[in-house]
């Protein structure tokens, strides 16, 4: 009895449309986090020329360095709280009861982001970083809950493909914010005819340009709010209920009203006791320190180097002059040139990224996957930054190569780095530590980010950007995003490999039951 019967019936269910809906319920939550996260960049241009332009000044106006870092970062602060916050009470109260909360969350803090009030740039800009903090909440909340909900429902065979399905999202939701800036910028262009800033700078910024960044940013209410009921339907998941709440009979019970398992006759044991352990304990050091220290670095040294490319992508677009200058466009031309720029990138590069590692994880292994994706990010970042004034003359090869850094993020460790901690840790921590994990990647994100964006600043003073401090340029910059990949790949050797190996033999989780099954005098013996 060393593994319940409701626990071996989902590791042998056969794939069916319940698998499918909830990866959907689940990655739409991924939508809506990514679109989110990354709508922010395609407006920030926007905010700058509306709310800090300097008449009689050459170029447009732009968000000052101080309010640039706390627009990008306060929604990343807010995710990495709510990882650990909600990852903690995935565990203490179940995975669905708090499922709801975190998008009631989403949903609010996008609308009101959008709804930013105030008459000064100051009033504006506070408020905007106070309702993206508590988007960037709700959307932590989504990580651990997510990842664990498709874990403990998924099969053994497909488990892989499912959890990196619902990552995937993510790639969507990148895609959607470059296509609804596309299609915002574009109407408002065709029904308002700004010149470009060098031409008219007054005219270049109607008035009701202000309304573009507030449809942009508000639009990510709408996914999250589809999926709300659906998740309200959603069972407490087998995992939770047995080996948690240890009650095993009402575990088959509410599986066999969602998927067509086999449980014809009733567990022996209809109680469980989980592991005697505490998290952090000496015992739960010794069976998944080093799996926890694995999954916290990695995850932290991606994200120091992912988000970096992807909140700044714009500024090195303009770098490599991809992007005209800032001056040559008007304020709603800017938005739709980044827009769209944005979207190329992740359609050719980052959402192909994770549909292959769907394709693959359980063919290949995680570990391969973590490992090669390392491995290529380095040496497409090497191949950025060694010939960097090459490229300066030659956008277009170095587009290609950025855009491969993207593709092996994705197909690498952005997307094993999300999957293994939802399956090598116990029912009654899994929540927990999988909130660690990307908690520890988004302190990475924002290392990366306030790195990223003073760092990349010119080694020369006379062309350093208004407001900020010398930096040691793009290129050095990229060479250190370089040496943060190669470290990630040192990193992967702390983590095992889960591909097709149950949920519980990961965890431990068999043998301690079997110890529970044994005469005291057998466990004393052991």
């Amino acid at each position: 009895m060393a593994k319940l019967e409701v626990l071996t019936a989902l590791d042998k269910a056969k794939t069916q449309w319940y698998h499918f809906t909830a990866i959907i319920i689940a990655g739409m939550g991924f939508f809506t986090d990514a679109y989110d996260l990354f709508s922010i960049p395609i407006v920030t241009g926007l905010l700058g020329r509306i709310y800090y332009q300097t008449p009689g000044t050459a170029n447009p106006g732009s968000l000052p360095p101080n309010v640039n870092a706390a627009v990008n970062a306060m929604a990343l602060i807010g995710t990495l709280m709510g990882q650990l916050f909600f990852g903690w009470l995935g565990d203490k109260l179940g995975r669905k009861k708090v499922y709801g909360i975190t998008l009631v969350l989403m949903v609010a803090a996008a609308l009101a982001s959008g709804l930013s009030f105030g008459h000064t740039p100051k009033s504006v800009m506070t408020t905007l970083c106070f309702f993206r903090f508590w988007l960037g909440f709700g959307i932590g909340g989504d990580y651990p809950l997510s990842a664990t909900i498709m874990s403990e429902y998924a099969n053994t065979r497909t488990r892989g493909a499912f959890i990196a399905a619902v990552f995937a999202m993510q790639g969507t939701g990148i895609l959607c914010a470059g296509a609804v800036g596309c299609i915002v910028g574009g109407i408002y262009n065709n029904v308002v005819h700004a010149p470009a800033y060098k031409v008219n700078p007054i005219a270049s910024v109607p008035d009701s340009a202000d309304f573009v960044w507030r449809a942009v940013l508000m639009f990510g209410a709408i996914p999250a709010a589809a999926t709300y009921y659906y998740r309200m339907k959603m069972p407490e998941t087998a995992r939770f209920t047995a080996l948690v709440a240890g009650d095993a009979r009402k575990a088959a019970k509410d599986m066999s009203t969602v998927l067509q398992v086999d449980l014809t006759q009733d567990d022996a044991r209809s109680r469980v006791q989980g592991p005697q352990y505490t998290l952090f304990s000496p015992e739960f050091m010794r069976r998944h320190g080093l799996h926890l220290l694995g999954t916290t670095s990695c995850w932290f040294l991606l994200d120091v180097a992912f988000y970096s490319q992807n909140l700044f992508q714009k500024d090195v677009f303009t770098a490599v002059h991809w992007l005209p200058a800032r001056k040559e466009m008007s304020a709603v031309g800017e938005v739709f040139r980044v827009a769209r720029a944005q979207s190329l990138i992740a359609l050719c590069s980052t959402v192909p990224g994770y549909w292959v590692t769907v394709a693959l994880i359980d063919r290949i292994g995680r570990f391969t996957i973590q490992l090669q994706g390392f491995f290529f990010m380095t040496v497409f970042m090497l191949g950025l930054t060694i010939p960097y004034n090459h490229w300066l003359h030659n956008s277009t090869g170095f587009i290609i190569m950025y855009a491969l850094t993207f593709f092996f993020a994705n197909f690498g460790p952005n997307s094993t780095t999300f999957i293994v901690p939802a399956e090598v840790f116990p029912a009654r921590f899994r929540s927990t530590c999988h909130g660690i994990s990307a908690a520890a990647g988004k302190a990475g994100a924002i290392i990366g980010s306030f790195g990223f964006l003073y760092a990349s600043q010119s080694s020369h003073q006379k062309t350093v950007a208004a407001g900020y401090s010398k930096g040691i340029g793009v290129r050095n910059a990229l060479f250190l995003l370089a040496g943060t990949n190669a470290l990630g790949f040192l990193c992967t050797f702390l983590v095992p490999e889960t591909n097709q190996i149950s949920l519980e033999d990961l965890s431990g989780e068999n043998e301690e039951n079997a110890r529970n099954d044994l005469p005291d005098d057998k466990v004393a013996a052991l």
